[in-house]
């Protein structure tokens, strides 16, 4: 298993968690952390709104029990506002490493210039990675796509940009806004970029496994690897992928260690945002945990109409214990 250095941050494991607005909370990445990703990055945060002093975007930035290291993401378009961010972060935070979106394909996000919208203007690429750069203490990491669209494939001379503008690594995606998640992810793309800069380039999309991760690695030379989608349900991703790479085998989870991690899921959740939210929160986690189990589209439909805890956890334990 090799080991990646970010800056000053050497990571345990190159294999890491890659960001998800709405699902890669606290909660979540705590679960993760107990599979030993070698990194963990948070949801996207808006530098907009650490600007204007928003509270409900401090609480995302909260990592209070868990492991590091942990990257704090940002995003924003505008330098004043993503200079600020990067030394609030840097201050009021014990992140490890800012990560900056140049990647995020969201219409909310792109129609205020911000997240994979920025990848049609390289010299604030530039200048925005070095806005960061030079108002942080931490390493700074960016995260990009392959281009706007097949007309604008820029992510080699993006990175370019990135690396010269003083970021310690980057993370491509191999897929173009226009793409959004669709269709396959070019990893020829990341190949390219990884020959192109000096520092450490980290690989994602279309790892939904770990004979998926050990290809990746291979067929691109890159230093590592992130996962995003296939977490869900699965944060064993990160233990069976170091075991496979380590040994060339992986074993999966028992069904009484999957119950398990469900209900310690839930039981974060609830703590974390109360049981009225916590449970509908878990509605969509408890959908892709059950992904391709028997019967289980059946239990989805349940779990969607319950509201305590107790009703929650009864009824999983019982859909289990038919297993």
């Amino acid at each position: 298993m090799s080991k990646l250095k970010i800056g000053n941050i050497e990571l345990n494991s190159n294999i890491i968690l890659g960001p998800m607005a709405g699902l890669t909370d606290r909660p979540f990445r705590l679960v993760c952390e107990k599979f030993e990703p070698g990194l963990v990055v948070t949801e996207m945060v808006s530098a907009k709104a650490i600007f204007y002093n928003d509270e409900n975007t401090k609480k995302l930035m909260v990592t209070e029990n868990e492991k590091h290291p942990i990257a704090i993401q940002i995003f924003g378009s505008d330098e004043e506002s993503m200079s600020f961010a990067a030394k609030w972060v840097c201050e009021n935070t014990d992140a490890d490493i800012i990560d900056i979106n140049m990647g995020c394909p969201a219409p909310k996000v792109v129609k205020n210039g911000d997240g994979s919208k920025l990848l049609l203007d390289l010299d604030k690429v530039y200048s925005i990675t070095k806005a960061v750069v030079d108002n942080s203490t931490l390493p700074v990491t960016v995260k990009i796509r392959k281009g706007w669209d097949n007309d604008h494939i820029v992510a080699v001379k993006a990175a370019k940009q990135i690396e010269k503008a003083g970021a310690s690594a980057i993370t491509i995606h191999g897929r173009t806004r226009s793409e959004f998640y669709t269709g396959t992810a070019d990893w020829d793309i990341i190949k390219k970029v990884k020959e192109s800069v000096s520092i450490p380039v980290i690989g994602n999309g279309d790892v939904t496994c770990p004979q998926d991760a050990e290809k990746m690695l291979k067929e691109t030379g890159c230093d590592g690897v992130m996962i995003s989608r296939a977490t869900l349900g699965n944060p064993w991703i990160f233990s069976q992928t170091k075991e496979f790479l380590e040994t060339g085998n992986y074993s999966e989870p028992t069904n009484k260690e999957k119950l398990e991690t469900i209900i310690e899921h839930i039981n974060l959740e609830i703590d974390e945002k109360g049981e009225y939210t916590g449970v509908r929160e878990m509605r969509k986690h408890v959908c892709y945990y059950l992904k391709g189990m028997p019967n289980a589209s059946e239990i989805r439909n349940e779990i969607n109409h319950l509201e305590s805890k107790e009703e929650v956890i009864e009824r999983l334990t019982e859909f289990f214990s038919d297993k």
